[in-house]
């Protein structure tokens, strides 16, 4: 039996609240979008609204980015200033989670990232986070990898130093402290 991924009513208004203040104290992060319009569609997307709490409580610090015209959908990426504690240490995939004989972590990045109900930022939405903020100047996120990457066994991660933002590999079973994984939810 599958369990509904839907928050109290409590927990829905605090989420918002919390949402509602990070937008509005980074304007420049979503310049021309209104918040009544954004969170009339969070009232009416629980099972969303339960995704952008576990983005919360895993330490991403959701905010609005982009608004896609064509889907009509705002999309929500983590914004905190490092690679969210809450899901670090992560290898890449179920795949380099099993091929691990020793040492293996708690789980996957594209595991952890499903159960959320969010997708891994790729390579090009990376790089427009970075355009509003400086992020991952002392950890890394690992990233989207394209299929032919990972079926030579690599994986992708970025970050930012020297005030520039690096496309990295590793191999997918590889996970680090400081690394963990940043996400998307199209809303």
């Amino acid at each position: 039996m599958k369990t509904k991924k839907v928050l109290s009513q409590q927990q829905s208004e605090e989420l918002i609240a919390v949402l509602k203040n990070r937008f509005l104290e980074n304007k420049h992060r979503h310049p021309g979008m209104i918040w009544m319009k954004i969170e009339e569609k969070l009232q009416s997307s629980p099972e969303q609204l339960w995704s952008l709490h576990q983005m919360e409580a895993t330490g991403g610090e959701p905010d609005v980015i982009d608004f896609d015209e064509t889907n009509q959908q705002y999309h929500f990426y983590d914004c905190s200033a490092e690679s969210p504690k809450g899901r670090r240490s992560y290898c890449y995939d179920r795949e380099a989670l099993d091929s691990r004989k020793e040492n293996k972590p708690q789980n996957s990045v594209l595991d952890v990232a499903t159960d959320m109900g969010i997708t891994l930022l790729t390579e090009n939405q990376y790089r427009k986070l970075q355009e509003v903020g400086v992020f991952d100047a002392k950890t890394s996120s690992w990233i989207a990898t394209p299929p032919a990457i990972r079926k030579l066994g690599g994986a992708l991660f970025g970050d930012r130093r020297y005030n520039c933002v690096f496309t990295y590999h590793n191999g997918a079973e590889s996970y680090y402290a400081a690394r963990g994984f940043r996400g998307l939810l199209k809303l």
